[in-house]
């Protein structure tokens, strides 16, 4: 199996390598209309409309046989792991912090002090938290 997965992964990097290569030769599709009108050179090794046939078909040959061994690898890859499991299943949920009693915090106000829990025989009915006031809040200016 293990001179499968290396013959595939070796044509796809061979592909990759090989498509770069022909997708950086061929000509954008601007530069056919400059060679109408006389700038450039329109003649090349395979003839004035030849090149952008063979390379686009090799491109496109090459780029299917790239897709057919990328599928291939994730199938023996997954194959080899021995179960179709996603990759977020081994993923560590973090463990929720420990309150300790006595000391609850109110959302919205910081408390000035270890707040004491209601389960406590001294907890009062009501529990005052005292909120700081910024200098200035509330006034008002007028016009």
């Amino acid at each position: 199996m293990s001179v499968v997965l290396t013959a595939l992964l070796a044509v796809q990097i061979l592909s990759a390598l090989i498509m770069t290569g022909l997708i950086l030769v061929q000509h954008g599709k601007g530069a056919d209309m400059g060679a109408a009108f006389g700038s450039g050179t329109s003649g090349s090794l395979f003839g004035a409309s030849g090149s952008s046939n063979f390379l686009s078909r090799t491109t496109a040959a090459l780029a299917t046989v790239f897709f057919v061994t990328t599928l291939a690898l994730a199938y023996f890859g997954n194959a080899q792991s021995g179960s179709a499991s996603s990759v977020l299943e081994g993923v560590v949920q973090p463990a929720a912090p420990a309150v300790v009693p006595g000391t609850e915090q109110i959302p919205g106000n910081t408390p000035a002090g270890p707040v004491p829990s209601p389960a406590s025989p001294a907890a009062p009915s009501s529990i005052t938290v005292p909120v700081p006031v910024a200098p200035g809040a509330g006034q008002i200016p007028s016009k």
